[in-house]
């Protein structure tokens, strides 16, 4: 038998009611299978505690979750009430870079049952890696003056360790896959860190001979996910260009509710961490119609990070069997509710036995 320690955070908004139907799907598959077992923790830290408490998550927060084998997330922010950077920076980020999870990974494939925006979108089945943990989200930088003087300056942080790991990533992704790796890039016009990553591109291309590659300027690349997504296989990203090139991966597949992501520790340090790609979505919180699939798919991407790969497998066949039935949420042009879904999955993985 294996256990696996998850600890939970459902955070804020739809977050706190698409966990719960995906943590409902995990019980399901652990019952069914025999094989494995989960225990879940949850934990609160969320808007509501920001403003209990003054801080995010607690002082030892990253303690406790150190000992967990995964983190599972849910959602972060309600701007209505605190900055988004306030939410993202005490709790989301804080994680991400505390537990040096570098890789940031997100599928977008045609999804069964969910029609797409796009006119002919051409069965598309493609990953963004995202470089996680420095490029534009770093924290270099300040404001000074004020008034008509004042000056906001960021700066962006490329390290060659940084973008390595990223790209190397990707390539050893793409060997399990189609075999190919598009860069996306800027260098006609950020004069120093993306031909820097260009460069290091270049070089990790040379030790995968079998790998097809090419490199694309972010907005020409932004429209050809658009026009030709199925052409696209691994796409490796700066952290700021992936973030933007994974939420247009949403929308061709109809919903950014069905977008799944993971923030891969990859040195076996410290646990990683899955979310969807979706954020709080406080517009409908309440309603009981916030897609799990999403939240679904991204427990999907934790068992394939357990190396339960067969489970895994299923579990994506059983949710697109479930759309195709047409059981589906507002979002995606149907009239069930968050747990009719993560119900019916249920109910198929049972079938399957």
């Amino acid at each position: 038998m294996k256990n696996y320690e998850i600890a939970v955070i459902p955070g804020d908004g739809i977050g706190k009611e698409v966990v719960p139907a995906a943590l409902k799907v995990l019980d399901t598959i652990a019952d069914v299978h025999g094989g494995i077992s989960f225990k879940f923790t949850s934990f609160p830290w969320s808007v509501d505690y920001y403003l209990e408490h003054g801080k995010m998550m607690p002082d030892d927060g990253i303690t406790i979750l150190k000992g967990f084998d995964a983190v599972f997330l849910g959602a972060v922010g309600d701007p209505t009430r605190i900055p988004d950077h306030v939410s993202l920076w005490g709790l989301l980020i804080k994680i991400r870079r505390e537990f040096e999870q570098a890789i940031n990974v997100r599928p977008a494939k045609s999804f069964k049952g969910i029609t797409s925006p796009l006119l002919n979108p051409n069965d598309f089945d493609l990953i963004v890696v995202r470089e996680n943990s420095e490029g534009e989200y770093s924290e270099i930088g300040g404001r000074i003056h004020s008034g008509e003087d004042e000056i906001a300056i960021q700066n962006a942080v490329f390290t060659r360790k940084g973008s390595e790991r990223a790209i190397r990533y990707a390539f050893e992704l793409a060997k399990k896959r189609k075999g190919h790796v598009t860069s996306a890039t800027k260098s006609n016009g950020i004069v120093y860190s993306m031909p820097f990553w260009d460069q290091v591109f270049n070089e990790v291309s040379k030790e995968y001979p079998e790998v097809k590659t090419n490199s694309n300027h972010i907005d020409a690349l932004s429209a050809f996910l658009v026009t030709k997504p199925h052409t696209f296989d691994v796409i490796v990203a700066s952290n700021l260009f992936g973030d933007i090139l994974t939420d247009i991966g949403g929308a061709i597949m109809g919903s950014i509710g069905i977008a799944p992501a993971a923030n891969i520790n990859i040195n076996g340090k410290y646990p990683s961490m899955f979310e969807p790609v979706h954020g709080s979505a406080p517009d409908i919180y309440g309603r009981g119609i916030a897609n799990p699939i999403g939240q679904i798919w991204t427990a999907k991407m934790m068992l394939d990070y357990f190396g339960e790969y067969e489970l895994g497998r299923k579990l994506l066949k059983v949710v697109e069997e479930v759309t195709l039935s047409g059981i589906k949420t507002p979002d995606i042009g149907g009239s069930a509710t968050t747990m009719d879904v993560a119900d019916e999955v249920c109910k198929l993985i049972r079938k399957i036995r």
